[in-house]
């Protein structure tokens, strides 16, 4: 049998006008987790302002997660990069946003089992981006960037072109963290992930938000194996 092998690349500019909800939606599968009781967080596209994700001013934890609904379609050991473009505003000292890949989402994005993430956690720093990993077996968290994230959209990067045993991750094209080997070499051939993006508020009136104006992920493919 033939097998036809190509490297596909899926981009979301988010240059639409679109509100998310919890139904999966669009090409992505784009779906929101919203876990507010009291508050109205909003989610939605702007049309060429990206996707917004804005936690609301009531007193409350809030969470909310812009996600592929948990269907996991990549397969980790196929990725070859996950890019994003993004800018924040209102973090304070209890949010927390992460943004990358993982499995099955949770609240706790330290409770996702394989998961490659840029992280802000405003607890101790809120401005600055710290990168992690995780495959079930070595737990990498929040190592050093050294970089803020504010108003002025970066652009973040995490490379798996050296293989599972050695991903990278970059921001506005300069490897950061570099001084952490990355090893999520204990994934399964089988392990998927999904791109997300969350925003989470642990008490307060605070207003942190998210903008994302470029999603993209970039992977190996085999038709007919």
């Amino acid at each position: 049998m033939t097998v036809f092998r190509e490297t596909v690349t899926k981009v979301d500019r988010f240059d639409r006008a679109q509100a998310f909800t919890t139904t999966p939606a669009g090409e992505f599968g784009w779906t929101i987790a919203d876990t507010s009781s009291s508050g109205t967080p909003t989610y939605l596209c702007i049309s060429g302002l990206g996707a917004k994700l804005t936690i609301a001013a009531t007193s409350e934890a809030e969470n909310v997660c812009l996600y592929q609904n948990n269907v996991l379609p990549y397969l980790l050991n196929k990725i070859q990069k996950v890019r994003f473009i993004a800018s924040v505003s209102g973090i304070d000292a209890v949010t927390t946003l992460v943004m990358g890949v993982g499995s099955t989402r949770d609240d706790d994005p330290d409770n996702v089992a394989t998961a490659a993430l840029f992280r802000m956690e405003g607890s101790v720093s809120t401005s600055l981006v710290v990168c992690e990993t995780d495959d079930a077996v070595t737990n990498n968290d929040d190592k050093a960037g050294v970089i803020s994230l504010s108003s002025t959209d970066k652009l973040f990067e995490i490379g798996f072109t050296n293989g599972l045993s050695d991903v990278r991750f970059f921001i506005d094209g300069a490897r950061v963290a570099s001084g952490t080997t990355f090893d999520m070499s204990a994934a399964a051939s089988t392990d998927k992930v999904q791109l997300l993006v969350q925003i989470q508020k642990a008490s307060g009136t605070g207003t942190p938000a998210v903008t994302i104006k470029r999603a993209e992920i970039v992977y190996n493919s085999a038709l007919g194996a």
